[in-house]
């Protein structure tokens, strides 16, 4: 048996086939990039029919190439927070806000939550522009007023397999959920402008789907495979690093980045006490994950190397080793992710000289980064009472050493690893939907953080 794992990512949309046990298949992945508008206003949207597109050229491709033959199953890792409006027909009436868009705001005169700390505790997240109890009114005042609302995973897998429901995991993304009663929180869709049966049904745990007769025709090898629920990215990137107790913290850096940790919490029982600076989230019905997420990551890297002329590949990396550190850097440049305010174009450079070269900003940016991880992590550590191992991992991480060993420099004396698989967010979807989530503590890949990958 081969399982379909895809990940709906803010730079690009993938599709690769794993083996029983989450490990790719050579040679049976399939990318597209995808067009996130930005602008100086805080801007951050995709365009939901395009990314459809993008999504199905993959799949078209991995058939082409024979890789579908064997799935017998799809699991999918998805960006949380995302929103868009649809008309009556499920066509959207507008583009998709992602976690990346700082636009929205409360509408003048709402009122947030009647205890704010009650609120936080029962639904992870808070009164905040990321979330649906403020997305919504907002995307009503500006032109969305008769629509319904959908995330965008459930737009790209409700036009592949028809009327899908929201997993328990996307759903606590929304600031909608309350997490131990794993049911709409009526205050939150109070705040919202919604009743709970205006939203999306939420998937029993096992849910699984089947594409609809269109899409079957067109990948037959797909017309049997079950399709599990959608994992947020950050908790698949957790179980794809093998950190999936609290004895380890995930650092993960792609397009954004986060410091993560899981907790095993079933249905129904009180999740531990919650730091009033950390989120919480569901992974599945049986597990949250608590930490810090930055709008910063690998965009960092490429913003500077579009406007710095940054020299490229192993002349990046031995220029990075000889900077001194003289340029300390915050790296809000997409503003803050919750509960942070900051509005897009709060990043600042301190310590210029005329001797400062690019390389040396570059450098400033990715240590602020790792100083504000280092930050987080000791609230984390405060919930479990001792340090804990950390695993770095994503896409960024595996392509740089030099910030591999500054995260290890910013994180001591703590021992920090590294999962040299790139693809952490399809292999933890993977296992999830395999239910042998258990089992991605013992995962394979993790190694020192001076590694290089193998198939780098």
């Amino acid at each position: 048996m081969d399982i379909l794992a895809l990940d709906l990512g803010t730079s690009s949309v993938r599709g690769l086939v794993l083996d029983a046990d989450a490990v790719p298949r050579p040679g049976a992945l399939a990318r597209r990039r995808v067009h996130l508008v930005t602008g100086d206003d805080g801007t951050g949207t995709l365009d939901g029919p395009a990314y459809l597109a993008c999504l199905t050229e993959c799949l078209d491709e991995l058939a082409a190439g024979g890789h579908l033959r064997d799935v017998d199953l799809v699991a999918t890792s998805a960006q949380w927070h995302s929103v868009l409006a649809v008309a009556a027909d499920g066509t959207p009436s507008g583009p998709v806000l992602t976690w990346l868009d700082t636009r929205p705001e409360a509408l003048a005169g709402a009122v947030g939550p009647a205890d704010p700390a009650d609120f936080h505790r029962r639904t992870g997240t808070w009164w905040h522009r990321c979330f649906w109890s403020v997305r919504l009114p907002w995307l009503r005042e500006h032109g969305a007023r008769n629509a319904r609302f959908t995330g965008l995973a459930e737009y790209v897998l409700g036009a592949l397999l028809g009327d899908v429901p929201m997993s328990m995991s996307m759903a606590s993304g929304t600031g909608l959920l309350d997490l131990r009663r794993l049911d709409w929180d009526p205050e939150a869709c109070e705040l919202a402008g919604v009743r709970p049966e205006q939203l999306l049904r939420l998937a029993p745990d096992g849910w699984h789907g089947r594409l609809n007769a269109e899409h079957a025709r067109r990948w037959p090898q797909l017309a049997g495979a079950r399709w599990a629920a959608p994992v947020g990215d950050g908790a698949a990137a957790n179980v794809g690093s093998g950190c999936v107790d609290p004895t380890r913290a995930a650092v993960t850096v792609g397009t954004s980045a986060a410091v993560r940790m899981m907790q095993a919490v079933p249905a129904g029982a009180e999740p531990p006490p919650l730091p009033e600076q950390l989120w919480r989230y569901r992974v599945d019905h049986n597990h949250v994950v608590t930490g810090a997420a930055y709008s910063s990551g690998g965009n960092l890297f490429a913003w500077a190397n579009r406007e710095l002329r940054l020299p490229e590949g192993a002349a990046l990396e031995a220029a990075l080793r000889r900077t001194t550190g003289s340029v300390r850097a915050n790296p809000r440049l997409g503003g803050d992710r919750p509960p942070g305010t900051d509005p897009a174009g709060s990043g600042e450079l301190r310590g210029l000289s005329f001797g400062t070269t690019a390389v040396d900003v570059l450098a400033g940016l990715m240590g602020g980064l790792c100083r504000l991880v280092a930050d987080d992590l000791v609230l984390l550590e405060g919930g479990v009472g001792e340090p804990m191992e950390v695993v770095l991992g994503g896409g960024a991480l595996t392509a740089s050493p030099w910030w591999r060993a500054a995260f290890a420099d910013a994180l001591a004396p703590r021992e920090v690893r590294w999962q040299r698989n790139p693809e952490i967010g399809a292999a933890g979807a993977a296992l999830v939907a395999l239910g042998r989530l258990p089992e991605a503590a013992h995962i394979g890949g993790i190694g020192r953080t001076d590694e290089t990958a193998s198939h780098a």
